[in-house]
């Protein structure tokens, strides 16, 4: 970094210190997840080309001239803090061109990173109103991290199929294989939020700021009412109620999203901040930039495919516990799932089994009654 850059992004850099972290990649702060799609995409040939060549029909363009006409752009003389809180989030992840950030007149809370060329940050002034200095800090490192993952141009690229799917909407089969390019962009990005809200801890190098910045995106500006463990508690909840149609409508609810569930980011982030892994990121070990082309595809994806694995094994949403039992090979799994389903799957009620009958109210005169007068319908075991 420059002697200028510093200077500049540190003028008015609170007093506190911060750790900084010169050549940082994105590899470290990554969800395994978003990791192994962003290493395997990096490695194919010309990729970046043929997005690039896309730029003339995807509206990046309309997009940056819409806010450079009507939206405030970021600087020492307008939103000068959040200016401050920009270049000291580029510094301390090491990203040398600060990307242009403006604020939109939007009473919605939110804030994005697109861009296929170059990216930009646009935060909304419901968001700025809402958040204090410290929350505002980690989301702009949020957004940085963003920046610096490349994440802007997938962004970019979900934005406009999304677009492009309502357009089409009244074509079945274009419409179905875009919407299936869109789901799968939805899955791997609200990972890359989760990627994106660890860049933002290593930016504010505050756990508690990032907590209460997501539990004002969740419940509004009533810091006095919330309270960050029952917060947490409302994760451990979700994770675990319910029974399977529970877990389905999990599934359903959250397909449409390119974010997680709020509180689910929380969870998430705190439990990064309570690893090994960030604490030796914090003591200055860490992948380096200059190492990424050595970066193997293969080794990306099996850090992925554990995480899933473990993430799996160790859930409490009763749909992961199913497919636990399923790998383990469970022999009552029938029951299991009716079981699970709270009894929405049991079997309907059987005829009475008079003298001379069989379980299906045939005559059977070689066997003797059911004493039992048949099955006893399943226990309901939630």
């Amino acid at each position: 970094m420059s002697d200028g850059h510093e200077q500049q992004g540190h003028e008015r850099v609170p007093s506190r210190q911060r750790r900084r972290f010169p050549g940082i990649s994105s590899r470290t702060y990554e969800h395994p997840a978003d990791r192994s799609a962003l290493v395997a995409l990096r490695k194919l040939s010309g990729f970046d080309t043929v997005f690039k060549a896309l730029s003339g029909l995807l509206p990046e363009r309309s997009l940056r001239l819409l806010f450079l006409s009507d939206s405030v752009r970021v600087s020492d003389q307008q939103f000068a803090h959040l200016n401050v809180m920009l270049r000291d989030a580029c510094y301390i992840l090491d990203l040398e061109k600060v990307p242009p950030m403006y604020v939109n007149q939007d009473p919605q809370p939110n804030a994005m990173c697109i861009g296929l060329d170059e990216p930009i940050i646009v935060v909304t002034t419901g968001l700025v109103e809402l958040l204090d200095e410290e929350e505002m800090r980690a989301v702009v490192g949020h957004e940085v991290g963003h920046a610096l993952s490349g994440h802007s141009v997938y962004r970019t690229i979900l934005l406009f199929l999304t677009s492009l799917a309502v357009r089409v909407a009244w074509i079945p089969l274009g419409n179905l294989a875009i919407m299936a390019i869109v789901t799968g962009l939805r899955e791997w990005f609200r990972k890359s939020e989760l990627s994106a809200d660890r860049a933002g801890l290593l930016v504010g190098q505050d756990l508690r700021a990032s907590m209460r910045g997501l539990m004002k995106i969740a419940g509004g500006n009533h810091l006095h009412e919330m309270n960050v463990d029952a917060f947490l508690a409302q994760a451990e909840e979700y994770e675990a109620g319910g029974d399977l149609r529970d877990s389905v409508l999990k599934i359903l609810n959250v397909l449409p999203r390119t974010h997680p569930f709020t509180t689910v980011r929380a969870a998430e982030l705190k439990k990064w901040a309570e690893s090994r892994d960030f604490q030796r990121i914090m003591d200055g070990h860490y992948a380096r930039r200059d190492e990424d082309k050595d970066t193997s595809v293969r080794d990306s994806w099996r850090d992925s495919a554990n995480h899933y694995t473990s993430h799996v094994k160790n859930s409490k949403d009763p749909l992961m516990k199913l497919v636990t039992d399923l790998a383990g090979g469970a022999g009552d799994l029938g029951d299991r799932v009716r079981r699970g389903f709270g009894g929405f799957t049991a079997t309907p009620p059987k005829p009475p089994q008079g003298p001379g009958t069989d379980a299906s109210g045939s005559s059977d005169a070689s066997g003797p009654s059911d004493p039992s007068g048949g099955d006893q319908p399943p226990r309901d075991e939630r």
